[in-house]
């Protein structure tokens, strides 16, 4: 019986019957893949599959996942009990310098020498803005910081901050103050208040902090200066549908008018209200007798004891 015949009968396409397997054709794919989860061992397969596509492969997303499992390329993950809890919703910002964070991480050498970072980002960009490492940083450092970074981009309309000491000093308030910031303290406690930030900790420390054993402090502000500009410029952001912040920033410099490739510049809309979580104990610095994040026009004048060295910030 001719073969044409047999399938006819069965009900089966000849294509089938003809089939024959081609064999392992995923060993190219599976070697880049191999190389870019050495490289990026934090990453998950959808960050390597979209810096897969940087590099021409063209490949489908399901496919990067079967390789990525049968590699054993998954980290483990451990988890964590939650209670259920009402959350509070935080109000999202709109558009670039609208809202900056920052908060602190720690950290230490291989002497076993602790040293803090003050970490700054953009709320709506997620762009970020600086890491500073250094064992000590009080106020003052937190101001020179922002006085850096204001020469360079301009002011928020507020920055969104937790109780910290360094945060509710005289100097921050006086800063604040004079370049008519509004300083939004968190509820005490609450560290989701304040999520972007604690979000962005997270990989900070998880791609960065704990990839690395820093021999000395210089070593460490240079890997970490480095870890920053590949956040900004080279690692894919999910809320941001998988762009970098820099090119998200670009897109809407150039929506602005700025110029498809010309460098990010801080908008100049006027500074829209930001509303941040209430907090029912209001200012945890008001007891000291001093109010923070004055507002330009309120008929209050900042003590004469809030006057800061301008040698030491600058």
């Amino acid at each position: 019986m001719s073969e044409r015949r047999a399938c006819e009968l069965m009900g089966v396409p000849r294509s089938t019957c003809r089939y024959r397997p081609r064999g392992e054709r995923d060993g190219e794919l599976r070697a880049a893949l191999r190389a870019v989860a050495l490289e990026r061992p934090r990453f998950g397969y959808r960050r390597l599959w979209i810096l897969l596509g940087r590099q021409g492969w063209s490949v489908n997303r399901k496919r990067v996942y079967r390789l990525y499992r049968e590699e054993g390329l998954a980290m483990r993950r451990r988890k964590r009990k939650r209670v259920a809890v009402e959350r509070l919703p935080l109000s999202a910002p709109t558009r670039p310098d609208e809202v900056w964070t920052m908060d602190f991480t720690h950290d230490a050498l291989v002497s076993g020498r602790k040293f803090r970072t003050l970490n700054l980002m953009d709320g709506y960009t997620r762009e970020a803005l600086a890491i500073e490492a250094d064992t000590s940083l009080p106020g003052v450092r937190v101001v020179r910081v922002l006085e850096r970074l204001r020469q360079e981009r301009g002011v928020p309309a507020g920055i969104q901050v937790d109780n910290g000491p360094e945060f509710v000093s005289q100097v921050v308030d006086q800063w604040a103050y004079e370049q008519g910031v509004t300083l939004h303290f968190i509820r005490p406690g609450k560290p989701t208040d304040n999520g972007r930030i604690e979000s962005f900790n997270g990989k900070f420390r998880d791609e960065c902090l704990n990839q690395f054993w820093f021999v000395n402090l210089l070593e460490a502000r240079e890997r970490i200066e480095a870890w920053r500009q590949d956040y900004n410029q080279v690692r894919p952001h999910s809320s941001l549908g998988y762009q970098t912040p820099a090119e998200f920033a670009g897109k809407l410099a150039a929506a602005q008018g700025c110029g498809k490739d010309a460098p990010w510049k801080p908008w100049k809309t006027p500074k829209a209200e930001f509303s941040p979580v209430p907090t029912a104990l209001g200012n945890p610095a008001q007891s000291a007798g001093f109010p923070l994040s004055h507002s330009p026009g309120d008929g209050g004048s900042p003590s004469a004891t809030l006057e800061v060295n301008q040698k030491l910030i600058l």
